[in-house]
């Protein structure tokens, strides 16, 4: 029964994604139907004959979209159209082709799918190269990423954990500290971030800062839950048993409020992945988000999408890391 929905729920994600790729690629397909010709009057025909130019030349322009204007102006050099491309064309001689007739169509200009396949492709079969500042493998700048947020994590977690246990276990500590955690939890992470510049004054520290910050009321909030919601008759085992405050919580606690702790972590570290990227699109210089932001500024749409992908595919491998470790320390009474 497991392995059949498994089949179908695999079926219909390919079959989602298969609708999602066609519309896609019906969106931004424009065909290629050519330059818009240019219909002439009768007397500006005559008008360009009278200048001694072909009748084949007049057609051969007047197809590719150049305007009348343009025409008298080429008409005026006296030469044939095979010695203008040999000049190099039209451009060349300083005649401009007027704009309206090679203007992009609606939609044109946002990448089809094939030309995301593409660019992914490149990206994955070569990640780590590095040509210069602003140019370098996505596998770096997600590198760069993910070590911002693991060590600002890492230092939530070290904070977070401790006092969400002595939140739970001493309702003093509790109504210490809970209108404080009520006050700064609701705060935007993003909003730390002039502060922390200001103070800190190194974007690299305060990204980190903003990552710890936004880490932290997650994973505080359900250590603290967690522990306070172990059955009451667990601790009286271990006070029967004569353990002391720091076992009781090592071997009594910390196991039954594991699974509630694990998620505070797996939500912690959704919020930071989030929050990296914006960060990063603030402060500039290194990271996925920065990559984000710099394609768009060169309008390279492609490489943009994908590195909005490759944010996508990184964030669901870190939950799945936690969903792995949370079923690891679920138990069953």
């Amino acid at each position: 029964m497991i392995r059949s929905l498994d089949l179908r729920s695999a079926m219909l994600s390919l079959l989602i994604l298969v609708a999602g790729l066609f519309i896609w690629h019906a969106t931004t397909h424009v065909p290629d139907t050519g330059p818009v010709g240019v219909v002439l009057s009768a007397d500006q025909e005559q008008a360009l004959l009278a200048k001694n130019m072909g009748a084949e030349d007049i057609a051969y322009y007047a197809s590719q979209g150049v305007e009348f204007p343009q025409l008298d102006q080429i008409a005026g050099l006296g030469l044939s159209r095979e010695m203008i491309d040999m000049a190099g064309g039209i451009r060349a001689l300083g005649i401009s082709v007027p704009d309206e007739n090679s203007a992009p169509a609606p939609g044109s200009l946002f990448p089809s799918p094939a030309q995301i396949g593409v660019e992914l492709w490149a990206t994955i079969t070569d990640p780590f190269y590095v040509a210069g500042t602003n140019d370098m493998g996505y596998g770096i700048q997600i590198g760069y990423s993910l070590l911002r947020v693991i060590i600002g994590y890492t230092l939530a977690a070290a904070v977070a954990i401790p006092l969400g246990f002595l939140i739970g276990m001493s309702p003093l500590a509790y109504r210490a500290l809970d209108p404080y955690i009520q006050v700064l939890k609701p705060i935007s992470p993003l909003a730390w971030m002039p502060i922390a510049l200001f103070t800190i004054g190194d974007s690299e520290l305060s990204s980190i800062f903003v990552i710890f910050i936004c880490s932290v009321w997650p994973m505080l909030t359900n250590t603290a839950f967690g522990v306070a919601s172990v059955r009451s008759d667990w601790i009286n085992v271990a006070r029967t048993h004569e353990l002391g405050s720091l076992k009781t919580a090592i071997t009594v606690i910390l196991p039954a409020a594991a699974p509630t702790i694990i998620t505070g972590m797996r939500i912690s570290i959704g919020i930071a992945w989030l929050v990296i990227v914006a960060a990063e699109m603030l402060v500039g210089g290194t990271g996925i988000g920065y990559v984000v932001w710099n394609e768009w500024n060169g309008l390279r749409l492609d490489r943009m999408i994908v590195a909005i992908l490759l944010i996508g595919v990184m964030g669901m491998l870190l939950d799945t890391l936690f969903a792995r470790l949370q079923r690891a320390v679920s138990y069953t009474e």
